[in-house]
């Protein structure tokens, strides 16, 4: 055995591929808890966005009267967006309560810690392809099929899970020290929702903001949330020629997405060698 001062540091990255094992035992974990011995089990990842698009139909198309993206029907345009922000959302939650609900895991031994909030992220994944399928029936209903557009949804879904990835490791190490903030999140994910635009079709947003003085620039401004740009792609994707991707708007958004997954990197690591003498 060769004991060497500050090998664990210059190790970390390959360590996370040393110990993916105990990523897939997590995941697992996770996945089983979340459906196992359940009432509605998988039913339950299916009901959640489902009465969400009925309660956001009811009061803003037929209440409100908002439109939607071209001839797309507001079902479809609403549940586009709704697919990504439940994965958001989600991962958000469970990322963030990750090390405090392992702390004595963390307590007894060593492993990369980041291991913990990226596994605990897996089972959104789950839930995603569950939803999908509510999207694929609304797509049956209403006779609207995407095209060749819906190739390019792994890549949207990759940015979507980094967007959860940053501020999920951000809050999850924070968390330790200040628990206060499990209760920050769900605001966090309560405002967000109309934030970024969920319900409301991004292009009445930006023709709202041109009316004004410096509007591209309000709109580009706007775009600094990463969900408006991951929302916009996922609405590319899967509307056809009915919606059209913002490139500037969508390159901002992804540039705070890896800006805010570098902060998030760099306080998990900076932080995660005292979770064991705090928690």
């Amino acid at each position: 055995m060769i004991i060497e001062a500050g090998r664990t540091e210059k190790n970390y990255w390959l360590d996370l591929w040393r110990y993916r094992e105990l990523f897939y035992i997590l995941a697992w974990r996770d996945i089983s808890v979340r459906y196992k011995q359940t009432a509605i089990g998988v039913a339950w990842a299916l009901l959640q966005p489902f009465l969400q698009m009925v309660v956001f139909t009811v009061v803003f198309q037929w209440l409100l009267n908002t439109p939607s993206e071209g001839d797309a029907p507001y079902a479809i345009m609403l549940f586009a967006a709704l697919l990504p922000w439940q994965l958001f959302s989600t991962a958000l939650s469970n990322s963030g309560q990750s090390i405090v609900g392992n702390s004595n895991l963390i307590s007894k031994v060593y492993f990369p810690r980041m291991i913990i909030p990226t596994a605990s992220m897996v089972v959104c994944l789950i839930d995603f392809l569950v939803a999908a399928g509510i999207f694929a029936a609304l797509c049956v209903w209403f006779q609207f099929w995407p095209d060749w557009r819906m190739l390019t949804l792994p890549f949207f879904l990759l940015v979507a899970f980094l967007t959860a990835l940053g501020p999920g490791l951000l809050i999850a190490a924070m968390n330790v020290r200040f628990r206060d903030f499990r209760y920050v999140v769900p605001f966090i994910l309560q405002f967000g929702l109309y934030a970024s635009a969920v319900p409301i079709p991004l292009s009445k947003i930006k023709e709202k903001l041109a009316t004004l003085p410096h509007g591209e620039l309000l709109y580009k401004i706007y775009c600094l949330n990463p969900m408006v740009g991951v929302i916009d792609g996922f609405r590319w994707a899967l509307l056809r020629g009915e919606s059209v991707l913002y490139l500037p708007g969508f390159i901002i958004s992804i540039s705070a997405v890896l800006l805010i997954l570098a902060a998030g990197i760099y306080f998990f690591r900076k932080t995660e060698k005292t979770f064991a003498d705090i928690i």
